[in-house]
Parts: structure tokens; C-alpha cells; sequence
């Protein structure tokens, strides 16, 4: 019964992430996944456990094999039995500190902001200008009230009024705050992005080992 106990006490159990950001040149287990295991010292020496050195000193992503880390946790511990429950393939985005420039986040932001309200403000006058919705107004003020419009009329103004609130009910954020607890459709496609970096990231490193020269 001690043997069997003593077994199951050297499962390791991994969660490595797709993609982690780290800002030291050494890299250890912990950062980049979650380890359980019922034997706490070897927990513990996994979790201390360095997996990668970066020598070069500027921003850049490595693709990171798990194969690897379970060799180097066998070689600390030959009977422990590790279980991956997470990537097979993972990234390491290495970002070294470096002093914030909030005079530049700043310029970046009001020009983003700048770029995104005069962009959307040209598509909306362009489907505007394309379905000839000003003409509708008019007739539709002209069937309603029996007169031609003289001006600015309330179809207008409830138009304008709609537009923002449908904008703000669709992306589910302003400014702090959040309709729900559902993730805004700019969140879900941030996260699709991501996704798809990691995603060629992983495929285009595995192409490079597998590159035959055929000239």
C-alpha cells in the first residue's frame, strides 16, 4: 500500500500557457504554468525549476516545446510521472523593463482615439450619403405631419440619439463601466487575435525545423 501511495505522490500535474509575458532573462516553471502535486518538496523543486536564460536584450517571442520541461523535471526526479493538461507548444514573450513613456502612451492614445472617431464618423456619413437617409426623414416627416420639413426635426435627433445607444448597448463599454459580465465584442476579438498570433507563431517555428532545402 506505501508503494501505491508513494506512486501517486510523484504524478505532476502541468497547465502551461499558450503565451506569457515575462520581464526577467530567467525563466522559471511557475511563470508559465500551474503545477500540482501531491509530494510538496517535488512541487516545490518543480516550481523553482528554470526552464529558459534569454541572452538577448530586447523584446522578442521564443516557442517553447513541453517535452523539454518534462525532461528536465525527470532529470530532478527520475520516478516523477508528469501529466500535461495544458499546451503542447507554448510562447514566452519576453518583454525587458524598461521606464514607462506616459508623454508617448498618452500621444498614442488621443491619436487612436482621433483615428477611430473620424473613421467611424466617415462610414456612418458614407452608409448616411448611400441609403439617402435624409430623404426618407423628409418623406416620412412630410407622411406623417402633412408638410414639408422646415429644418432639424425630431426624426433627426432621435436618429443621432439611437446611433450612440446602440453603439454603447453593442459594445457593452463606456469609459469604466460595463452593461454585463459578458466579455465586450472587442475583448472576444482581441482574444481571437491573440489566438491566431500564438497560433502562427508555433506553426510557422515548426515549419523552420522541417525546412528541406530543394535546390
Amino acid at each position: 500500500m506505501s508503494g501505491g501511495n508513494s506512486g501517486r505522490s510523484k504524478q505532476v500535474y502541468l497547465k502551461v500557457n499558450q503565451m506569457t509575458e515575462v520581464q526577467k532573462q530567467d525563466v522559471f516553471l511557475k511563470d508559465v504554468a500551474k503545477i500540482t502535486c501531491q509530494d510538496q518538496a517535488l512541487q516545490n523543486k518543480c516550481s523553482s525549476l528554470k526552464i529558459k536564460t534569454i541572452q538577448e536584450k530586447k523584446e522578442k517571442r521564443y516557442v517553447e516545446d513541453v517535452i523539454d520541461i518534462i525532461k528536465k523535471i525527470q532529470q530532478i526526479d527520475p520516478d516523477a510521472q508528469v501529466n500535461n493538461l495544458g499546451e503542447i507548444d507554448y510562447i514566452i514573450d519576453y518583454l525587458p523593463p524598461k521606464r514607462p513613456k506616459l508623454v508617448w502612451q498618452w500621444v498614442k492614445t488621443i491619436f487612436t482615439c482621433v483615428v477611430s472617431f473620424c473613421g467611424a464618423a466617415f462610414a456612418i456619413m458614407t452608409f448616411n450619403n448611400d441609403a439617402n437617409v435624409m430623404s426618407l426623414f423628409q418623406e416620412l416627416y412630410l407622411l406623417v405631419m402633412g408638410r414639408e420639413p422646415g429644418g432639424f426635426t425630431i426624426l433627426e435627433a432621435s436618429y443621432s440619439i439611437g446611433l450612440a445607444a446602440g453603439i454603447i448597448i453593442f459594445f457593452n463599454h463606456f469609459a469604466k463601466w460595463k452593461l454585463n459580465t459578458d466579455p465586450t465584442p472587442i475583448e472576444v476579438q482581441m482574444r481571437t487575435y491573440e489566438e491566431d498570433i500564438c497560433k502562427t507563431l508555433i506553426e510557422n517555428n515548426g515549419r523552420k525545423e522541417q525546412e528541406v532545402d530543394v535546390t
